[in-house]
C-alpha cells in the first residue's frame, strides 16, 4: 500500500483517522477542480484568437490611426486564415481537435481504469500543456501552414481527451452518493472557471502578440500537471482512508421495490446478459464497453449529452467571434463578455445539481432546463446585442440553462451510473462509464463548431435555429426517463 502513495504526500503529516478522512476528501475536491480548470483554461484560447487571425483590416487601420498602402484588404489577418474560407479553416480546426478528444476519450476511459490514475492523468496534462504552448509557438516561428496548426490540434485532443475520465473517477473514489449532485455541481464549476481564466488570459495578449495567449496557458497546465505525479492521491485505500457510500441513503435495495422498476435490472440479470460476476473477495475488474452500455440509462443519456454539448461547445468555440460580429466592440472585450455565458453555467451546474440531489431527478432536471434554454437562446440572439446590460444579462441566462443539463450529465449522472447497483459495488467502472458519456458528448461537441462554421456564412440567425433544434432533441431523448421518474414520484405519493 505504501508504494501508492504519492512521493509529495509521504512527507506530509498525518492525523487522526476521521481528520484525514474529511482533510483527503476537500484536498481531492480542490486539486481535481484544479486540474480540470486548467484543461478548459488551455482550450479556450483559440475561440478568442480567432477574432484577429481574421479581421476587419479597414477598422483596424481605423483603430489604430496606421495606414496601411495599397489595396491589399487582409494585410493584417494572418494567413493561412486570409482568405474567403476562413469560416472554414477555423471549422476544421475545432472539428479536428473534437474529433480527435471525442474518439480518444473511448480509448482514455479503457486505459485508465488499467493504470495509476496520478500516473495517467500526469502525463495527460504535461502534454497538453506542451501542445497548447506549441500552438502559441507557431506566431512567434511565423508558421503560416495550415497542416501545422491541424497537426497541433489533432494530438492536442487526444492528450486533453486524458483529463475528464481521470478527474470524475478521483472524485468518485472518494465521495458517495448521498450529496452528489451538489458537491459536483459545485466541483463542476471549473469548466466555467477554466473558460473565463482562459478567455481573460488570451484576451490580454490578442491584439498584441496573440502567441501568448497559448503559450501561458500551456506553461500553467504543465506545471500543474508536474504537481499531480507528486501529490494526487486518486483512491481512499491509498492513504489508509474509508471508502464510501456508493449507494447512498435514498437507493433501494429491497426486492419489493425493485419490482416497482421494471426498467432496472437486477445484479443477476445485468451479469447473465454481460457475463459479468463479482466474487466476494474478488478485486475489482474492469469492465468492458458494451458491458458498460447495458448499464441502465447509460445509452439515452449518452445520447443526450451528445446534443447538449453540441450547442455548449458551439458557444465555447464561437462566442467571442458572434459578439465581436453582432457589435462594434474589439476582439479583448469580446472575449471578456464571452465569460458571462460561463458565469451562468456555474450557476446553472450547481442549481441543477442541488434540485436533483432533492427531487432525486436527475432526468426531470435536465429536462426542465433543456426545455428553458430553447427559447432563452431565441431571446437572446434577438436582444443580446441592443446594449451592455442586455448583453450580460441574457448571456447568464443562456449559460444557466444550456450548461446546466451538460454539467449535470458529465458529473453527478456519470458518477451515478459508474457506480451503479447492478456493478456490485465495482468501482473499476466509473472511468469506462465516464468516458462513454463524454465521449458521446464531445462527438457532438466536434460537429457543432463544425456546423456553426458553414452556416456562420448565412447568417448568425440560422446558427441560433441550429443550436435550438439540437436542445429539443436533447430533450426528447430524455423524454422515457423523464416519464418514469414523475410516475415514481406520483406512485410515492
Amino acid at each position: 500500500m505504501a508504494s501508492a502513495v504519492p512521493p509529495g504526500i509521504r512527507i506530509l503529516p498525518k492525523g487522526s483517522c476521521g481528520d484525514r478522512n474529511v482533510t483527503y476528501r476537500v484536498y481531492i475536491l480542490i486539486f481535481t477542480f484544479l486540474c480540470y480548470t486548467c484543461y478548459h483554461m488551455s482550450r479556450k484560447p483559440i475561440s478568442v484568437v480567432k477574432s484577429v487571425l481574421h479581421r476587419n483590416c479597414s477598422k483596424v487601420t481605423e483603430d489604430s490611426g496606421v495606414h496601411h498602402l495599397g489595396n491589399d484588404t487582409t494585410w493584417c489577418d494572418w494567413k493561412p486564415f486570409d482568405g474567403s474560407d476562413y469560416s472554414e479553416l477555423f471549422g476544421t480546426l475545432d472539428l479536428v481537435y473534437l474529433f480527435a478528444y471525442a474518439i480518444s476519450m473511448f480509448f482514455s476511459g479503457h486505459i485508465a481504469e488499467r493504470m495509476s490514475l496520478r500516473y495517467f492523468l500526469s502525463g495527460g496534462m504535461i502534454m497538453s500543456g506542451l501542445l497548447t504552448a506549441a500552438f502559441g509557438m507557431g506566431y512567434f516561428w511565423n508558421i503560416h501552414n495550415l497542416g501545422y496548426y491541424i497537426a497541433i490540434q489533432v494530438v492536442g485532443g487526444m492528450f486533453q481527451s486524458t483529463g475528464w475520465p481521470a478527474v470524475v473517477s478521483c472524485m468518485g473514489n472518494w465521495y458517495g452518493k448521498g450529496k452528489r449532485g451538489l458537491i459536483m455541481g459545485i466541483w463542476n464549476s471549473h469548466t466555467s472557471v477554466g473558460n473565463i481564466l482562459g478567455s481573460l488570459i488570451a484576451g490580454s495578449f490578442v491584439t498584441g502578440a496573440w502567441g501568448w495567449s497559448f503559450v501561458l496557458p500551456g506553461i500553467i497546465i504543465g506545471i500543474l500537471g508536474v504537481l499531480v505525479f507528486f501529490l494526487l492521491v486518486p483512491d481512499p485505500a491509498d492513504v489508509g482512508c474509508s471508502l464510501p457510500d456508493h449507494q447512498g441513503t435514498n437507493v433501494t435495495s429491497n426486492d419489493e421495490d425493485r419490482a416497482k422498476e421494471p426498467d432496472i435490472e437486477s445484479e443477476e440479470e445485468y451479469s447473465s446478459s454481460t457475463n459479468f460476476v463479482k466474487k466476494k473477495g474478488q478485486p475489482d475488474k474492469p469492465i468492458g464497453f458494451f458491458a458498460a452500455l447495458r448499464i441502465p440509462g447509460v445509452v439515452e443519456f449518452s445520447l443526450c449529452l451528445f446534443f447538449a454539448k453540441l450547442v455548449s461547445y458551439t458557444f465555447l468555440f464561437w462566442l467571442p467571434k458572434y459578439i465581436s460580429s453582432k457589435s462594434d466592440i474589439d476582439a479583448e472585450k469580446a472575449a471578456d463578455l464571452s465569460t458571462f455565458f460561463d458565469v451562468g453555467g456555474i450557476l446553472g451546474g450547481i442549481t441543477a445539481g442541488l434540485v436533483s440531489d432533492y427531487t432525486g431527478a436527475r432526468a426531470t432536471t435536465c429536462v426542465i432546463q433543456l426545455m428553458l434554454a430553447a427559447p432563452v437562446m431565441y431571446i437572446y440572439n434577438l436582444y443580446g446585442s441592443i446594449d451592455l446590460a442586455h448583453s450580460i444579462g441574457l448571456s447568464i441566462l443562456c449559460g444557466f440553462m444550456v450548461n446546466g443539463p451538460y454539467a449535470l450529465i458529465t458529473t453527478a449522472v456519470s458518477a451515478d451510473l459508474g457506480t451503479h447497483k447492478v456493478l456490485q459495488g465495482n468501482s473499476k467502472a466509473l472511468a469506462t462509464v465516464t468516458a462513454i458519456i463524454d465521449g458521446t458528448g464531445s462527438i457532438g461537441a466536434a460537429i457543432g463548431p463544425l456546423l456553426a462554421g458553414i452556416i456562420e456564412t448565412t447568417g448568425w440567425n440560422n446558427v441560433f435555429y441550429m443550436l435550438i433544434g439540437s436542445d429539443i432533441l436533447a430533450l426528447l431523448l430524455l423524454i422515457r426517463l423523464f416519464v418514469k421518474e414523475v410516475l415514481e414520484k406520483v406512485r410515492s405519493y
